[in-house]
């Protein structure tokens, strides 16, 4: 009586029941996995979110399919600041960037057409896929002294049913920002193929450089879509507010947005008083990327020390973002090293399939970890290896 494109196989995985048995008997847990920012520390403005919900205008019903025009023009400045044009009428919300892959994908998409995804890649896109009814293909990411796109594999992965190119910018979890050159060569071949770009930039603002990483939002040179929210950028995950941005040529663009307008309005998801507080919750990134861009380079340079201490281990290049991968002996697999280093050391990290990393010998650790905790968990982790 269910459909077949929920047929998913909800057994945990060894690693979850391994980590829900240690959980329950009450041992301490050095968890390198975090990732909810609400938990990991860092100080907010209290007084300026909570006030920030008593707007009294959210006692009124303004139903917009594109949200209100206020928030809508705090998403504007935001790029703005950042020397991006963005009209407001481009611009749409959602409660998730989920919810914008959902929107997107109905709106390129009929079920059975394909999506290209990086790999390494977060594991959330095989379900978003499979909810929409569209299928997915892979294009490498190669690692050589940083990270590149394979595009000779990306060309070859297009198929007459491929529809859109996702890029995350930068990749979760490698850290890995699309350069001037790849953005053109995406541009180049994305419009000769007639096909859109879909940018994921939930952590475009955290460069470890410090510099201000170009966007897609103002991309003229392919259809694009680009994503993002408050969930990464202030640390708001609770609050459920992001954005879908259509950009690219002008009639396709406007094509894309009467259409998008159209989903947008069959659902108004996006509540009154997150809309109305936009303005201000936006006005919180900037504390708080400067407290996640202070530790995560102070974890990067406390595993650097304690990895020039060893041999048998290393890390890859690192970007932007919040975590990053290391390059473990391969003995044996990853998820088996995971739940050794779990059950022996009381230390919790990501085997790299989960981000379908090609071979064994890869662990993802966060780096927003408070640090005392990712010192002590990292010194058990390379001290097993």
């Amino acid at each position: 009586m269910f459909a077949k494109r929920t047929n998913w196989n909800l057994a945990p995985n060894r690693l979850s029941e391994a980590l829900a048995v240690y959980r329950a008997a009450g041992k301490p847990l050095l968890d390198l996995t975090v990732s909810n920012p609400t938990e990991c520390g860092f100080e907010y403005d209290r007084s300026a979110i909570l006030n920030a919900l008593s707007n009294p205008a959210a006692l009124s019903y303004e139903p917009n399919p594109k949200g209100l025009e206020s928030a809508r023009r705090a998403v504007a400045g935001y790029y703005a600041e950042r020397k991006d044009e963005v009209s407001i009428e481009d611009i749409f919300l959602t409660t998730s960037t989920s919810e914008a892959y959902s929107y997107v994908f109905r709106t390129l998409c009929d079920p059975g057409d394909e999506l290209l995804i990086p790999s390494p890649s977060y594991p959330l896109f095989d379900f978003l896929a499979d909810i929409q009814d569209v299928k997915l293909a892979r294009y490498p990411l190669l690692y050589d002294h940083g990270w590149q796109i394979d595009f000779h594999a990306l060309e070859q992965a297009i198929t007459p049913r491929t529809r859109a190119v996702i890029v995350v910018h930068p990749n979760n979890p490698t850290g890995h920002f699309a350069k001037q050159a790849e953005i053109a060569k995406l541009n180049s071949i994305c419009s000769a193929r007639e096909i859109a770009i879909i940018a994921d930039e939930v952590f475009l603002d955290f460069a470890l450089d410090g510099s201000r990483a170009a966007s897609f939002a103002a991309n003229r040179g392919a259809p694009t879509f680009t994503l993002s929210g408050l969930s990464k950028i202030s640390g708001l995950p609770q609050m459920k507010a992001a954005w879908l941005i259509a950009g690219g040529p002008q009639q396709w663009k406007s094509e894309a947005v009467a259409r998008l307008e159209v989903i947008a309005d069959t659902f108004l998801s996006v509540n009154a008083p997150v809309q109305l507080a936009m303005p201000k919750f936006l006005g919180q990134r900037h504390a708080f990327r400067k407290q996640v861009i202070s530790r995560v380079r102070r974890n990067l340079a406390e595993l650097d020390r304690q990895l020039a201490k060893q041999k048998a281990c290393a890390r890859l290049t690192v970007e932007g973002g919040w975590c990053v991968v290391l390059r473990v002996p391969a003995t044996r697999s990853d998820e088996d090293l995971a739940i050794g280093l779990l059950t022996t050391q009381g230390v919790s990290v990501h085997p790299g399939h989960f981000y379908e990393f090609a071979s064994a010998g890869y662990l993802v650790v966060s780096l927003i970890t408070p640090e005392r905790v990712f010192a002590e968990g990292t010194t058990r982790l390379l001290s097993s290896m």
